[in-house]
């Protein structure tokens, strides 16, 4: 495929290639890591375990085939399109053999646009697979600052300006009515994208709630299942929030850590990898060694960990997470709840903010759905989008 303008976007094809100078780099900082004393708990209580990243890292340099997951990586359709003055890069992934519904699918922290590509053959042949309902036409695009795409020059990039982009990538691509779907940032994103400029909106498909209501003054009161969630969300919080703590206040100086130690960004990423999946405890029952440092090599190699950081701060301070008091969601939207470590929420405070046409509690899967269940998050994203 050629490059071309679109609706007043340049889209161009993109292939995924690391130069082996990185990877040799990589390598070498491996072997050379200044390992710490062992913790006094073995386990991962006070953090990543010491063992489990020793063997981890000494994979990683030793045997991760790079090469094998690119070639695998460059099977699906990458491009790369000028959006607000910076390349976005996208997979695009057609629905085989007829008109798909188009449908953007947003990731978060800290993952890739990786995280949804086992979703690609169950939404765009979901006949061929076991999946009831249309195909899709599907854009996987990666977060600004994250992998592969550029972060704007302007000094902040929140959910809301993300929304606004890909409204432009979708439009531009000539797709006149979509809808969208995300975890995590994604699904704050997805929210904005219903919440500013629904018009286009087919519909929206959440598996979290990213995008909290209001409850100021003004707002009914609330339940005692709301009261319950919000105190074990908040002690949730008070234990593990320390990472989002330094993100969104001093995203900089971590980043200097991260991105010149191998050891220290699997160290930080992985972590959440596990604390958030419904893996007991055993990360590797969920995510193959390959996926992970998959995930690892596209931070490293690209030097993002620093700009994808950067979205908990400006989400923190230019209001790219939190919604209004006149702020309602009218486009139908549905919420399928995979295990939280945070609690779940009820149904009615989803509904303070959205039109919920759907709420499917899932019997398996956490955080990083599309990963962990894909078919399970296929199944209920088809049966939506099948209803509306």
């Amino acid at each position: 495929m050629s490059s071309r303008e679109i609706s007043s976007i340049h889209v161009e094809p993109f292939s995924v290639h690391l130069d082996e100078d990185d990877l040799s780099d990589l390598r070498a900082r491996i072997r050379d890591t200044r390992w710490p004393d062992q913790a006094p708990a073995a386990d991962w209580g006070p953090g990543t375990n010491l063992e489990y990243l020793r063997r981890l890292l000494g994979y990683w340099a030793d045997r991760f085939d790079w090469r094998k997951q690119e070639r695998w990586l460059n099977t699906f359709d990458h491009f790369r399109a000028e959006l607000d003055g910076c390349a976005i890069h996208f997979v695009h992934a057609r629905a085989a053999g007829e008109e798909g519904i188009p449908l953007i699918l947003t990731h978060g922290w800290p993952s890739t646009f990786v995280e949804f590509l086992p979703l690609v053959p169950l939404l765009t042949r979901p006949g061929d697979h076991g999946v009831s309902g249309p195909a899709f036409d599907l854009v996987i695009p990666s977060l600004p600052g994250y992998g592969f795409s550029e972060r704007p020059a302007r000094t902040a990039v929140t959910s809301r300006d993300t929304a606004r982009l890909w409204h432009g990538l979708m439009r531009g691509l000539g797709y006149e009515r979509y809808g969208a779907h995300g975890g995590d940032f994604g699904a704050a994103v997805s929210a904005f994208m219903a919440l500013h400029d629904p018009d286009p909106m087919l519909g929206i498909h959440l598996s979290g709630l990213e995008l909290q209501p209001f409850t100021g003054q003004g707002s009914k009161p609330l339940s005692a299942a709301e009261r319950a969630y919000l105190e074990r969300s908040a002690a949730w919080w008070e234990r593990e929030g320390g990472y989002k703590a330094i993100q969104s206040t001093r995203p900089l100086t971590l980043g200097y850590g991260l991105n010149d130690s191998p050891a220290g960004l699997a160290a930080w990423i992985l972590e959440k990898w596990r604390s958030w999946a419904d893996c007991g405890g055993d990360l590797e029952r969920r995510f193959s060694r390959e996926f992970l440092l998959t995930t690892l090599t596209i931070y490293w190699a690209t030097r993002t960990i620093t700009s994808s950081m950067w979205y908990y701060f400006d989400n923190r301070w230019h209001g790219g997470v939190e919604a209004g008091p006149g702020d309602y969601v009218r486009t139908p939207t549905a919420v399928a709840l995979f295990a939280d470590p945070a609690g779940l929420p009820p149904r009615e405070w989803a509904e303070r903010l959205f039109d919920v046409r759907r709420w499917t509690h899932m019997p398996r899967g956490g955080h990083f759905a599309p990963v962990e269940e894909p078919e399970l998050l296929a199944r209920d994203i088809a049966a939506f989008f099948d209803e509306v």
